[in-house]
Order: C-alpha cells, then structure tokens, then sequence
C-alpha cells in the first residue's frame, strides 16, 4: 500500500457512488447531494440498479459498466455487499475506497481483499472526507465547510461531527477534514505523510482513540511536527474510558511519552480542543514566552494571571523605555505595569495607542488584551480599532496577538470581525491563556527535541556477558530472577546492586552476615508473596548473630501462619545500604500494549499504580531524554527533588535511566524489570532488589520498540587509501559539534554541489535535524577519524520505503583516498538491506567528480542541462 494510492482519495478526479439514490432518507442520495453541491469539478458516477439517473446525472447498473475506472468509489449500500463490491471495483481498477459501514466480523476479509486488489481503504465506519479547497464533500456531514489551513483527522465520528458543528457556527475553515472510522488500511501515520508535504495545510490537528502501528506513528508524526504544529487530543485516560472505547488499552502516560516524543503537543479536553483549533486557525508561531496582558479591568486581568501561573507561563518584564512609553499615554492613576489595567473608563483610542506602543516593543513575545463590556469602548468599535492599528503595524507579524472579548451579548459581533481578520478570539481569559499556553508548550516540546544531548563518559556496557546469563536462566527454565541472580546482568550494564547472597536457612543466614560484616539485611525470597511488607518480609540493621537467627526464624513462620501454601526459597541476606538522608526511588519497566517497553520512574512504596504515581519514558533513552523525564518526574510530583540539604543528583539518576534504557533495549528477553527501590543517596545510587521477569524472544528485537534505537550493528572498521584507520557508524544526536566542525573544513564550492545554494552559516535547528534522525525513514552514516567526522553520506527514504534520495559528502582536504566511494557504498548496501527499490540523487553538470563514481557504481546517469542537474538513479533490487 502507498502514499501515491493517497492521490486517489485526497485528489480524486472521479468519484463513483455505490448506492446512488434519489430517496432522501437514504446515504446513496446525502451523499450525491453533498458531491453535487460541495462545488467538485471531476465526475460523479452514480452506481445503481434501480434508476437510470441520481440527482440529474445519469446512472450506470453496476461497477463493471462504469464508461471508465474511477479514482475514488463510496460504497453506501448495505455492508454485506462489501466484499463483492470491493472485488468488482478493483477488477475496474478503482484506486481508493470509502467504506461508511461494515460489522467487525468482515474486517479481515475487507483488509485482504483491499491488499490483493491495491485498493486504500478508508473506513470503513467512516464519516468520510472533506476537501473544501478542491470543493469535495464526500462525507454524511450535512454541514458545508470553508476553506482553512488546517487539516483535521479523527478517529471519531461524533467528535467529527461536533467540530464540524462548532467551526461553522465560528465559520473557521479547513483544508482536510478526514473521519478514519476503523481505519483498517489508512490511518492517521498515511496522512500525516501527506500532509506534511500538502501546501495547503499548516496546522495538523488529530483525534485518536487507538493506534495499529506505533512505529509508523511515532516516526510520521515526528517527520510532520518538523515542517507544522501537530495538536492531539486522545480519549481513554482511564482504563475504564480505555475499555468503553474497545480500545487496546496503553497506559496514559506512555500515550503522553509518545506524543511528547515526536514534537507533538496533546490537548485535554474538548474544550481545550475548540481552543485549539482556533489557536492553530490563525495564531503566527511564538518567538518566545513573554506574554503582556493588557485589560480594562483588574479582575478579567487577574483571572488571566491565575490561568497563566497554573500552567507555568511567563510574563513579560517591561524595559524602562517602554515603560515609560506607556506612563505618558495613560490617565493619571492607571499604572503602567504588566499585567496593565487601563481602567474600565478606557476608550478605543486608549487601545489602540497603547497596543501600538507594545507591538513597536522588543519586550513582549505576545500580547493578550481583554476586554470586559464597556459603555465607554463599544465591543465592535473597540475590535476594529485593534483590527486597524494590527493591519497597519510593521511589527504586528513579530506578535503573536490574541483577544479575549468578554460577554455574549455585545460582543459576538466583535468576535466575528477577528475571526475575519484572522486574529485568534476567545470568549474568556482563561481560554485565552490556556490557547496561548498551547503554543508555549508546543514550542517546549520542538525545543526539547532539537536539545543536544550528551553522551555520559565511561558508560559500562557488555552486552555478551548480559545475553550470556539471560539464556542461561532460561535455559534451567529460569524465568523471575530476584536480587541475587539478577546482580551479574546489572552489573555488565554498570548498575550497582548492593552486595547479596542467598542462605536456605536461619543458620546459613548468620554465617553469612558473620562474613559479610554488620549490620545487615534479611529478605523473603518467595514467588507467591508479591509484597514482601505483608509478612515483614524484610529486616533490616541486623547488627549480631543472635538478631540474624531471630528475625530469620521470625519471618519463616510468619510466612507459614500467613501464607501457608506459599514458597519459600530461603533469605536474601544484603550488606546494610547507608538510608540516611538517602532518598527510595522506583524504576520498572512494563510492556505497554501499545507502545512495547517503556520505563517509569516514581517513588518506593508497596502500593504502586503506574497510572498515578509515575511519570512515564519510551526507550531509548539519552542523557537529556532522561534528564527531562526526572524534571517532568519532579514537576509533576512523582518524585520529590529534595532539599536544599541533600538535593537530587539529576545527573546521576540520569546516568542510571540510560543505562536501564541501554539493557532493555539489548535484551529483548527482559519482559519486566522493577528496581523497588534504587537508594539515593548523593552521587551514589544503588539498586536494594531488583525483579526481572524473563521470556524466550524470537524475531527481530527492534520490532517491539515504538522508536527504532541506535543500529549498532552498521558499524564498521575501515581505513582510507592511505592506511588510516576509519570507523563508519550511524550519526548521533551528540554528533552535533562534530557535524559542525566538519562542514566548517568543506569548501564553498563542495557546499554548493551539495545544497544547490550559498549557505554560510548552518543553525542549531539545521544541524539538530542533520543529527537528530529517527534512524527508520532516514539514515545517515559518518566516517570517523580519530574523533572527527570527514564524511557523511545520508538516504531519505518516501513513506512508502521504496525510494530513497541520497548525498554524500567529504572533507574537502580528503579527496582522492576513496572516502566518497566507500561512504556511498557502504550506504546503498544499507538500503538495498533496507528493502528499498531505488536510490536516487541530484548533483550538478560541473561535479564530475561525483558523476563519475556513480557511474562506477552503476547508476543511470541523467543529464538535463536545461535544468542545470544531473539526475542520478540505482536500481537496488533485480525484481523491483
């Protein structure tokens, strides 16, 4: 299945309706009506049996008979047709299908059936799609839509039908409006394709209940969020909500992860949504966080302030200059500050000359003003005085405005002359606030994901010796590994468990703490008893052999009062850990249904509920993805970030997330690691008990991962023509400074051949998306020599993993040692391995060096000189 079958749904020349009818109760007639009247300029091919015409345009009997194979059907008759249906149109060599209804037992066969005929699928149980700009409405929405920049996708008819609703009432516009239904072959990763590259979309806003792929997902949704704002609200925060839905559950938090993860910003609520959709409508993208608020009232002021604190909002600080600007334009008693209370007698002019001052002020990055009823300032005169001075502004592009026009009588008026001109308007200031704080944290979660990360020095890691004791234990049918058997696996990741051994006995018990040294600690070791605190399980600051005896025949028959059918396999006997001033942290990775491996970090407690007291990661996990999931952690009361006294090594604990990111991501056997608790104690963390749940792993162990890790398996060792060793490797995200240096060290002329333009200067943001790839639609592979890179080579591949466009380029001093030809050999052999079809490049006429190694390695050379380009292309496999 493929994008270019997109073509054929979104921009259809043809359309077919299976079901066609002149009966209005019928979906065959709504749907004609909505083609006919939405303005669509292709043909309409009503299909039935039972009339020769639908709406004044002639009928045909049956898809066979159709005059030619139409671009897009809707099949509108009953859903045991389907199947038949389906059949006869790809016979016809129909592209793309909208299915409006089918029962979930044809699901499997629709699918098959969809494959086998190359058909894409929308639906079914699909409201349909909107596409305002090529006037089409194929869709049950009785509802016409304007023309906007922002394309809608939802996996909910009724949520599809109130947005609708809403945004005719406000007359906000879109450029897709697409309803997935049960999205059997297209879903939302499709489409965010799509519109990433679609002209006529700026802003991407979905509405998911579920996901098929997460891969696909995470990977479209951060290639989209690159080029646009993307917005999500999802529903099912609760497992009961999740159960409602019929959804395959996936916990919250790493629905949140996930979202965070791909530069995307998730909404509550549906109200948080209509704010939403009218931010992304019209709002220009923020330079910065500094909000000014100005009011002609301290009370719809002070609510916005409120709004602003509980989100974690700035306000801007006014320079003196401005400042001073404001004072002499204010009435005596009206204070110039931020926020800045212009008196409930402020008259439009007032408005206007003080908006002009702050949109003229580089203080502010946005500007809120609100306005509460007034006799004084009528709420239309008011609104198009700002709507004037903003037109007029040679500034007003480098604020982002928003209005808050209160009341319902006077000022609906006023709020329809912003919506007009394309100013964002909100009928309280919280709502207003809350849309602003939207942007802010949408502009957090890019920046975050441009962040250069570090890598921490020394990071133990012996991937062999961990694989090793894994198949060992599953070997002797081992598969729940506690404290003791689990310590070597640890420890070849760099992770300290605190010195333990077992004793099957009280006796054994205390020889082993005469050896180990007091004061010591005794553990239960027993599969049936989860909670080792329901029995005091656990002793601690055991100081003499008489106290180790005791407790350990203490906790013995406990367990056997207790919990008499249980297991016991022996003590755990652990030197004392220093707990002072130390402070009990919990981490435990699960297997989300959705989303495979993630890892949550919370506090130690018997009672954990991961929905509640975690905050939640997708692995792999770097320095800074671990720094912000402790910040995250800590702000939202998770974790506690400590005193003054004895505060929270971030970097520390930082280390130890990626180091458990690192063993999970290398160990696909690990179904559940919870380190319950690691002991914080300063620069020291140590690991008291550990449980490990095991199980045998067949297939590839990158599949289960929502986000593709580092390939450590493309690295290579090599060396240049003159005997200098080379390591070829996949670039990092910490590759940053290096990708710097070496484009400083490439010549103008190389830069050129390269980027089709003068560039002199690269930004932070160029070079994060040069290094920060999601190594699964895009690769990029460096050369290293002692510590720096000479050359890289880089193959983007389209959505559908058939083609991919590729550069190379080298050190400029470095030409001549055959770098070029194995950076770009060493790159098709990647995406020949890939499953790829075909590489493809542009360089220019004059790069002769470049076209002869191509040449050399066998690709069609394409020399268009009209064109100023030659196009190079390679076949990668023999039946592609």
């Amino acid at each position: 299945m493929s994008q270019r079958g997109l073509e054929a749904l979104l921009r259809p020349k043809s359309i077919a309706v299976i079901g066609a009818s002149p009966r209005p109760e019928r979906a065959g007639y709504l749907m004609m009506r909505n083609l006919l009247a939405g303005g669509f300029s292709g043909s309409v091919l009503p299909v039935t049996p039972k009339y020769q015409a639908v709406c004044g345009v002639m009928a045909w009997p049956d898809v066979a008979s159709l005059p030619f194979a139409p671009d897009l059907a809707v099949i509108c008759t009953h859903s045991r047709h389907n199947i038949v249906l389906l059949q006869a149109l790809g016979e016809r060599g129909c592209k793309a299908c909208i299915i409006l209804s089918s029962p979930g037992s044809q699901h499997d066969e629709l699918r098959e059936c969809a494959s086998r005929l190359q058909i894409r699928l929308l639906g079914p149980n699909s409201l349909g799609l909107l596409a305002p700009w090529q006037g089409l409405n194929a869709s049950f929405s009785p509802v016409p839509i304007y023309q906007g920049r922002l394309a809608f996708i939802s996996q909910s008819a009724a949520v599809s039908n109130t947005i609708l609703d809403w945004a005719q009432q406000r007359q906000l516009g879109f450029s897709w409006f697409i309803a997935l239904g049960d999205s059997l072959d297209i879903d939302v990763d499709d489409l965010l394709d799509f519109l990433a590259r679609d002209g006529k979309t700026s802003a991407i806003l979905l509405c998911l209940e579920q996901l098929s792929d997460a891969r696909r997902f995470v990977s479209a949704a951060r290639s989209a969020a690159r080029n646009k704002p993307v917005l999500v609200i999802k529903s099912g925060r609760s497992q009961q909500a999740r159960q409602l839905l019929g959804a395959p559950g996936g916990m919250d938090g790493a629905w949140d992860a996930a979202i965070q993860r791909a530069g995307l910003l998730r909404v509550q609520d549906m109200h948080e949504l209509f704010s939403a959709v009218e931010t992304l409508s019209y709002m220009r993208p923020l330079r910065g966080e500094r909000l000014m608020i100005i009011s002609n009232g301290a009370a719809p002021a002070a609510l916005a302030l409120d709004a602003l604190d509980a989100r974690g909002g700035k306000l801007a600080t006014l320079g003196e200059a401005l400042t001073a600007a404001l004072q002499s334009c204010l009435p005596d008693g009206c204070q110039a500050g931020n926020p800045l209370d212009l008196k409930d007698d402020a008259t439009p002019e007032r408005y206007q000359q003080v908006v002009s001052l702050l949109l003229g002020s580089h203080d502010i990055d946005a500007l809120l003003v609100i306005y509460a009823p007034s006799a004084v300032a009528p709420a239309t005169l008011t609104a198009q005085r700002l709507i004037e001075v903003t037109a007029k502004h040679p500034r007003a592009k480098q604020i982002a405005l928003l209005t808050n026009w209160c009341g319902e009588f006077s000022a609906p008026e006023a709020r329809r002359h912003f919506s007009e001109a394309g100013i964002p308007t909100y009928r309280t200031p919280e709502g207003a606030v809350t849309a602003f704080m939207h942007m802010v944290e949408y502009r957090r979660n890019q920046k975050q994901l441009r962040e250069t990360p570090a890598l921490p020095a020394d990071l133990a890691t012996n991937t062999a010796e961990a694989h090793q004791l894994i198949h060992l234990a599953l070997k002797e049918g081992v598969t729940t590994l506690d404290t003791h058997e689990v310590q070597g696996i640890l420890q070849a990741y760099g992770l300290t468990t605190l010195p333990t051994w077992i004793a099957s006995d009280s006796v054994e018990a205390v020889q082993i703490a005469s050896q180990a040294g007091y004061p010591v600690a005794l553990k239960l070791r027993s599969p049936d008893i989860p909670h080792k605190s329901e029995v005091q399980g656990v002793m601690l600051y055991l100081r003499s052999a008489g106290e180790v005896q005791q407790a350990a025949e203490a906790i013995i028959d406990r367990v056997k009062l207790a919990w008499p059918q249980a297991r016991i396999d022996g003590l755990l006997v652990q030197s004392m850990a220093n707990r002072a001033g130390a402070q009990e942290l919990r981490i435990v990775m699960e297997q989300d249904p959705v989303f495979g491996p993630v890892i949550m970090l919370g506090e130690g407690g018997i009672e954990w509920q991961a929905e509640r007291q975690a905050a939640v990661a997708l692995p792999p996990l770097n320095m800074a993805l671990a720094r912000y999931l402790i910040i995250q952690a800590i702000k939202n009361g998770k974790i506690r970030g400590r005193s003054a006294l004895s505060p929270l090594d971030i970097s520390g604990l930082s280390r130890v997330l990626v180091q458990v990111s690192n063993l999970i991501v290398d160990c696909p056997e690990i179904r559940r690691l919870d380190i319950h608790p690691l002991l914080a104690a300063g620069e020291t963390f140590s690991l008291l008990d550990v449980t490990m749940q095991l199980a045998p792993f067949d297939g590839d162990p990158e599949a289960r991962l929502a986000i593709r890790p580092y390939p450590h398996q493309l690295e290579e060792q090599a060396q240049l023509k003159n005997g200098e060793p080379l390591l070829f490797r996949p670039i990092l995200p910490e590759d940053e400074p290096l990708l710097q240096q070496f484009i400083a060290q490439v010549t103008k002329e190389d830069l050129y051949y390269r980027y089709f333009s003068e560039i002199n200067e690269f930004t932070h943001d160029d070079l994060a998306n040069m290094t920060q790839i999601d190594y699964d639609r895009e690769m990029a592979i460096v050369a290293v020599r002692q510590h720096e890179i000479v050359g890289v080579t880089r193959a983007v591949s389209d959505a559908d993993n058939v083609d991919a466009e590729f550069s190379v380029l080298v050190r400029s001093d470095l030409k001549g040692l055959g770098l070029g030809r194995q950076l770009l050999e060493k790159m098709i052999d990647y995406t020949r391995q890939h499953g790829l079809l075909k590489l493809n490049g542009i360089t220019m006429p004059n790069n002769r060096g470049m076209i002869a190694l191509a040449r050399k390695l066998g690709f069609t050379v394409d020399i268009q000189l009209e064109d100023g380009i030659v196009a190079l292309s390679l076949t990668l496999q023999e039946n592609g």
